[in-house]
């Protein structure tokens, strides 16, 4: 049976690192930190931000233990990171993960995409959010909203629209029936399948969150 990594006690005060930089307090989880932690540990943001919740309260008698010992003094708990990290074989070339499978899942998302190394699926995920918001007339570079989500990714504004368009022909909505053909077809259809379809409402709360990655 493949091994899974799992949450691991010694994460507390990786985690609390994160937690305890400027400005204090729970990270928004999908910050570039609260993510960059997640891909490394292979612990989805959620689950990460959820544990940070509980140092924010010191659920347990153990978070509590951890945070007298080291909310005070950063230079020591700076010192037993670099410790764990060295002793868990962080960046090292597999060594951690030798002879365990990891399952890849969140982590996908916050990888550059085949077609164009320029995007990621969850910046697809926000110009879908944003595909929604408009109208095909005003998927143009001119329209401000088109502009700021440029601004924000730091991508091309004639990319973002390049992915407006091909959202246009997943979309049955429209029915195009001109024939594109765009290497991020397939990508869009894919980010379309998971999200075309969902309530709105719920797409725009994830996108909300998604951006916070880019700030």
């Amino acid at each position: 049976m493949a091994k899974k990594q799992l949450w691991n006690d010694d994460y507390w005060l990786l985690l609390m690192q994160l937690y305890l930089r400027k400005p204090v307090g729970v990270k928004p989880m999908y910050s570039r930190q609260m993510v960059e932690l997640s891909i490394e540990l292979h612990i989805a943001p959620q689950q990460l931000f959820a544990r940070m919740c509980e140092i924010a309260n010191l659920e347990t008698p153990r978070i509590e233990r951890i945070w007298q010992e080291y909310s005070r003094n950063p230079k020591r708990l700076t010192r037993a990171v670099q410790l764990l990290r060295n002793m868990l074989g962080f960046n090292s070339a597999g060594g951690f993960y030798d002879g365990v499978e990891v399952e890849e899942t969140f982590e996908r998302d916050f990888r550059p995409i085949a077609e164009d190394e320029r995007l990621t699926p969850i910046m697809l995920i926000v110009i879908l959010d944003q595909y929604f918001r408009l109208t095909p007339v005003t998927m143009v570079a001119e329209t401000p909203e088109v502009r700021q989500l440029s601004s924000l990714m730091h991508i091309p504004v004639t990319l973002v629209v390049d992915v407006l368009e091909v959202f246009q022909h997943c979309d049955p909505y429209l029915n195009r029936r001109d024939v594109i053909v765009s290497p991020l077809l397939l990508p869009c259809q894919q980010i379309w399948q998971r999200y075309g379809n969902v309530d709105t409402r719920q797409l725009a709360s994830y996108a909300e969150q998604l951006k916070d990655y880019f700030k």
